[in-house]
């Protein structure tokens, strides 16, 4: 019984010392210099994918959202042909 815990105390220390060294070394730069930051993996931050025209899924339903669709389109022509004949 003391073995197994024993066995067990020793795999969870060795899993925490690689969990604390995986976490110190992804987070190098942002631990060891000024003003560090992790990097902007965002499609919106990518300047290569924004000089294609490529957005994320997010912008691209605030973009489709914000369009008018034929009905508001034909309905604004109409009202402006009306202001016309007045």
């Amino acid at each position: 019984m003391q073995t197994n815990i024993t066995r067990m105390l020793e795999t969870l220390f060795i899993v925490i010392i690689i969990v604390g060294i995986s976490v110190l070394l992804l987070g190098i730069k942002v631990f060891f210099t000024r003003n560090g930051k992790f990097p902007n993996t965002h499609i919106g931050g990518n300047k290569a994918l924004s000089k294609k025209g490529i957005t994320c899924a997010k912008t691209d339903d605030k973009m489709a959202q914000a369009r008018k669709g034929l009905y508001d389109i034909l309905e604004d022509q109409e009202s402006k042909q009306n202001n016309n004949k007045e």
